[in-house]
């Protein structure tokens, strides 16, 4: 067997997901293994190694097969020295991880921002497969993002490219203060954590909704609503739209890609949602650089992060 292979890795706060690709950005193994993020620094770094071996082991493939090691996570990053400066669900802080996996596994290593990972993922091998620029959202708890140009992964002057989710777009009279400190970030309303926030809003201010029976209301809880065709999820729900549209008619006449896609729990909500998005993005583009864009919705769910992992060995 000499056909390589290539394990990509998606460290959580709860478990580390671990994958092989081949050559061609195809899933062929996965596995899953807990984090114990409890027991420290020095267990999720040996189960990290831990679980990148077993899957090999557990496969119909050979160690000598693999070509490198890549691995996703959340936190501040120094990209190009694989150096974990700050990882606040893991409680890392400053830990060369490239040096620490290479040699405990005796492969290269690439690091890289889980975002940025999970975006090169549907690039390489999922919903953009075969598009050389795009761009990706996420959308959960909140607004995560990457930047694909000519198949890689742009990160930017300090790793910073791509956060797309404190791109600050809600105008001053509107704003609230984003997590991340500054005002009117994209994260504040198309979030499912800012959707979740403005349904309690208009319920603490007696609107007329359904959602005020819904006793603890999620995001999927006001999409449904908006379906149903409740005026008040409807306005947030749009509200969310709009502002995702309008983020992507900014970036089109910044970066021309070809396509948007986007990923998360609340773009499982489907064409309900993203019909309302390119309404928003056919407004407010400059006709040149919307000719042909396309907005879709990403393929391949959790395994984005696995497979965008990998696919650093060769998009790098």
């Amino acid at each position: 067997m000499s056909d390589k292979i290539y394990v990509g890795v998606d460290v959580g706060g709860t478990a580390i997901k671990v994958g092989i690709c081949n050559a061609d950005g195809d899933l062929l193994h996965t596995f899953e293994g807990p984090t114990e993020t409890s027991k420290g620094t020095d267990t999720i770094l040996q189960n990290i190694a831990k679980y990148a071996q077993q899957i090999v082991e557990e496969s119909s493939y050979e160690w000598e097969q693999v070509d490198g090691v890549g691995v996703g996570i959340a936190g501040f990053l120094d990209i190009p020295n694989g150096i974990i400066k700050f990882a606040p669900n893991l409680k890392i802080e400053n830990v060369n991880l490239k040096a620490y996996l290479e040699q405990v596994l005796g492969k290269r290593v690439l690091v890289n921002n889980d975002a940025n990972v999970a975006a090169l993922g549907e690039a390489w091998a999922g919903a953009g497969k075969g598009i050389p620029n795009c761009v990706c959202y996420t959308l959960g708890t909140g607004v995560g993002g990457g930047i694909i140009i000519h198949g890689k992964i742009y990160e930017g002057y300090a790793g910073m490219a791509g956060e797309l989710g404190h791109i600050a777009i809600v105008p001053d009279l509107e704003a609230i203060q984003c997590g991340c400190g500054k005002m009117g970030c994209l994260e504040t309303v198309s979030s499912a954590t800012g959707i979740i926030r403005m349904a309690k809003d208009a319920v603490e201010r007696g609107d007329r909704t359904s959602l005020s029976l819904v006793p603890n209301i999620m995001a999927k809880d006001v999409l449904d609503a908006a379906k149903a065709g409740d005026e008040v999820a409807s306005r947030i729900v749009n509200r969310a739209a709009f502002y995702l549209g309008k983020s992507m008619a900014t970036l089109s006449v910044v970066l021309n890609p070809e396509c948007y896609i986007i990923g998360g729990g609340v773009a499982k909500a489907g064409e309900f949602l993203f019909a309302q998005i390119r309404e928003v993005f056919e407004k407010y583009t400059q006709d040149q650089a919307k000719e042909n864009v396309k907005i879709l919705p990403a393929t391949l769910g959790n395994n984005a992060g696995v497979v965008g992992a990998a696919g650093l060995l060769l998009r790098s």
